[in-house]
């Protein structure tokens, strides 16, 4: 049995499994009152971090998904977003890379003392010509890197520090002892962590407390509830879930046929669920949430985030757009509750189907640490992070 067969099968056999599991116990409190109940809470606790319910990524206006927002353009959508009720801002030096943080540094200026703002550090990237050489998160380069964030992001601190990518180069001990002594001189806040399995999340948490982890999860993408989100629930610490949209196919507005405007990374990189074919059999993932949206009154999108407000009390999704009206959208989404019979439902609905394609194509997968795909595991290893004084031989368990 190939390797591609041998995970579509313990991708199906886990989703079918795990989508059955839902009850009570996972449920935030919110969604147990009733359909008729007060919207959810306007916070949520990321460890001892206190933030918006929803965030708000800023990633879409520097790139990804389209051209790049022009910059008055983007200022206007940031303020927007922090008048519509956003308090959680979700950027990166790699976004653009510069531009993100440019542009949410000066739309946020004037109400620096009123929002969360969370940024990335993990690539080399030369801060004059922008060349992006590959990872890098020692702490000499690292020290640095934050020195230039605060300069673009127009602030003396910041809130939450994540490593974008986990770096097989570097020690997890080390990168969460420098961002510690960054914390102790106030230049951060919290420290966090993207794309990081079990393992890893355990050995930065035992050197430095992590206050978030940052991975993708979505109603169609489950990869974090084999391995990361029982390991945050133990540890007490939150889930950040990127792309809680499946990079907009959620939202149903992207069907077959789609033309996709470049430079637009799901075509340009061929992700698997963005071909023609996988637009066409991954409809039956919309069909539920269009389904439950009309019972609802609702739309497919606020369904899908209301899912992951549901599924446990520690998870704050950051979609991001570079649309108003989708904003506003995506905020009230905040207002739609499940029963527990609901939320079963989902599930049931859920185990019947198969996603087709993986959420991103190999070149990327490769890049994310052991325990976080499905059909990975980091139980008995270290990760991808090597331990100190050794070279990292792990290989992802399958």
């Amino acid at each position: 049995m190939d390797t591609h067969t041998s995970n579509d099968i313990n991708r199906r056999n886990f989703l079918k499994s795990s989508a059955l599991l839902t009850g009570a116990a996972t449920l935030a409190p919110s969604v147990l009152l009733g359909a008729d109940a007060a919207p959810a809470r306007a916070t949520r606790r990321l460890g001892r971090l206190e933030v918006s319910t929803l965030g708000f990524g800023c990633m879409n206006i520097a790139w990804a998904y389209g051209p790049r927002t022009e910059k008055v353009a983007a200022i206007k959508l940031v303020r927007d977003a922090f008048d519509a009720g956003h308090r959680f801002f979700d950027t990166a030096e790699i976004y653009g890379p510069f531009y993100s943080e440019e542009v949410v540094g000066e739309a946020l200026k004037a109400h620096r003392n009123e929002v969360i703002l969370a940024t990335k550090f993990g690539f080399e990237i030369d801060p004059q010509t922008g060349e992006r050489r590959g990872l890098n998160s020692r702490p000499e380069y690292l020290k640095p890197s934050v020195e230039r964030m605060l300069k673009r992001l127009q602030t003396d601190h910041i809130d939450l520090l994540y490593q974008h990518r986990v770096d097989p180069q570097v020690p997890i001990e080390d990168v969460a002892g420098a961002v510690g002594e960054l914390v102790r001189q106030g230049k951060v806040r919290h420290f966090g962590l993207s794309e990081a399995g079990g393992a890893t999340i355990r050995r930065a948490h035992a050197e430095f407390p992590v206050t978030a982890v940052q991975n993708e999860y979505s109603f169609w993408t489950r990869d974090p509830e084999h391995e990361v989100i029982p390991v945050l629930e133990e540890l007490g610490i939150g889930l950040v879930p990127w792309s809680p949209l499946g990079m907009g196919y959620l939202t149903g507005t992207i069907r077959p046929g789609h033309k996709f405007q470049s430079p637009d990374l799901r075509s340009d990189l061929s992700f698997p669920r963005f071909t023609d074919e996988g637009l066409a059999k991954n409809l039956p993932v919309l069909a539920i949430l269009e389904r439950t949206a009309k019972e609802k009154d609702a739309t497919a999108g606020q369904i899908a985030l209301a899912w992951l407000l549901a599924r446990k009390p520690f998870i704050a999704p950051i979609p991001g757009t570079t649309n108003p009206a989708h904003l506003r959208e995506n905020i009230a989404a905040a207002k739609v509750t499940f029963t527990e019979s609901d939320m079963r439902e989902l599930e049931a609905s859920f185990a019947k189907i198969e996603v087709f394609g993986q959420r991103a194509p190999d070149s990327l997968m490769a890049a994310h640490d052991i325990g976080v795909n499905i059909g990975t595991s980091s139980k008995g290893n270290h990760g991808k992070s090597p331990l100190r004084g050794t070279r990292n031989q792990t290989s992802p368990t399958r």
